[in-house]
């Protein structure tokens, strides 16, 4: 290893692993020993794509990319990743020039924007994700060399024993944060993007498996109707912007158990620094006796319209369906099909858990939760 510039990069991308906050330096050192413009990391999960860049620049240029072909779903990540090779590989590794030619996204994005050829590789990690490093370099300059393949190949080990490293410190950080949930007295779990449980504090774990339970594949809800809630609400997070606001899902009392809310906070923005494995926490709050909710407070909770809102306000402060038409100015038949919405969303069937459930919305804490 005579470039001392490798060096100064195993050295800094172990130091990054630990600190996320670093990578685009990293990733700056490596696009100058690739003689490249610029550099990015991302993680591959399924069809889903997250990122790093080397520049603001280059990461506004990757978002340009990704909105016109989302996630891994391009044809040149998934060359690079059916390849399978140990080691970094270029263009022309995966394309021949009369393909770059005609592929669009040489023809029409790269080469129009001074890009287009790259040096990459794709690394597996134990936790089931895909780590790809890529350094971008300018068209001008033509393809990457077989010598600076060897060179950039001497510090592929180094990125995938980083990749592994952050994983794990990623599920320590998500056990720390579910331990400070537990000391409040919030039964919570730390969610990958798969809907796995990375971390359960104990008083989630005493609900197992009567509220949720923790299988193979995700995280569940014992009760068909609130799980399917839970499904749809984890599906669309982060979806469109006002997907990053919190789901609450109503959980129906049942046998010895009272009923209970399940709370879905996803992890955005700089959440993601500190958990980057992480794509929601779960929390599961008992209902606990108290005033009725006003309309604005059952609407925030369970994603109702303003209409609906205030019916489901009657309803549980007593009101019989055509006392509530009255009181809305609203005829019978209108109240209840609009009950029936508020059932849907709610994943209740019977006006009765409606009601027992709103005259209790109150979060509960430590000493509330059910018994192992």
């Amino acid at each position: 290893m005579s470039d001392p510039r490798e060096h100064q990069l195993i050295d800094a991308v172990y130091e990054a692993a630990v600190v996320p906050s670093l990578w685009p330096s990293v990733l700056a050192k490596f696009a100058d020993i690739c003689s490249a413009k610029d550099a990015v990391l991302c993680t591959v999960r399924g069809d889903e794509m997250r990122f790093i860049n080397s520049s603001p620049a280059f990461e506004q240029l990757w978002l340009d990319f990704l909105s016109l072909y989302p996630g891994a779903s391009n044809e040149r990540t998934k060359r690079l990743m059916a390849l399978q090779h140990p080691g970094f590989a270029t263009d022309a590794d995966v394309f021949t020039m009369q393909e770059m030619a005609q592929d669009p996204i040489y023809r029409d994005f790269f080469i129009p924007r001074g890009y287009g050829f790259g040096v990459a590789t794709a690394i597996e990690v134990p936790s089931g994700d895909t780590i790809i490093v890529h350094a971008e370099r300018d068209y001008a300059s033509g393809p990457v060399g077989r010598d600076l393949v060897a060179q950039v190949d001497r510090t592929r080990s180094h990125f995938a024993r980083a990749g592994i490293l952050a994983a794990r410190l990623d599920m320590e950080r998500a056990r720390t944060i579910a331990h400070a949930l537990e000391m409040i007295g919030l039964p919570a779990a730390v969610l990958g993007w798969r809907g796995r449980a990375l971390a359960a504090n104990s008083l989630l774990v005493n609900l197992m498996p009567d509220v949720a339970q923790d299988r193979p594949s995700r995280l569940a809800l014992a009760n068909p109707s609130a799980d399917r809630l839970f499904l749809q609400a984890f599906a669309a997070l982060g979806k469109e912007p006002h997907d990053a606001a919190v789901r609450s899902i109503p959980i129906a009392a049942e046998r010895d158990n009272p009923p209970f809310i399940a709370h879905l906070v996803p992890v955005t923005g700089a959440g993601h620094d500190v958990l980057s494995q992480a794509h929601a926490i779960l929390v599961v709050t008992p209902v606990v006796p108290g005033e009725v909710p006003t309309a604005s407070v059952i609407q925030g909770l369970f994603d109702l319209t303003p209409a609906e809102a205030k019916l489901a306000a009657l309803i549980a402060a007593g009101s019989r369906p055509r006392d509530a038409a009255l009181a809305l100015g609203i005829g019978e038949e209108t109240v209840r099909t609009t009950l029936k919405r508020v059932f849907a969303k709610t994943g209740l069937e019977r006006q009765a858990d409606l009601v027992g459930l709103l005259q209790g919305a109150s979060l509960g804490g430590r000493g509330l939760r059910t018994q192992p």
